[in-house]
């Protein structure tokens, strides 16, 4: 028997502190948003493309889906 694959989509988070941007990049790497949260706030404040990246992938990444991608 085998599993069905699961298809990985990059969506905005509903777990969301601002636009839902780094909660969506931590599910799709399955890592603790918290620490996705803190490297994009590093990266902002040393080279300041974090904030351009952020402002780019709010209008860009979809919103949550109601039901899971089959």
């Amino acid at each position: 028997m085998s599993t069905p694959l699961v298809e990985k989509r990059l969506r905005k988070s509903r777990d969301r502190k601002l636009c839902g941007v780094c909660g969506g990049v931590a599910e799709y790497l399955n890592v603790d948003p918290t620490v996705i949260r803190v490297l994009w706030a590093l990266s902002a404040l040393a080279f300041f493309s974090g904030v351009l990246l952020y402002l780019i992938l709010a209008f860009v990444m979809p919103e949550p889906s109601d039901s899971p991608s089959v």
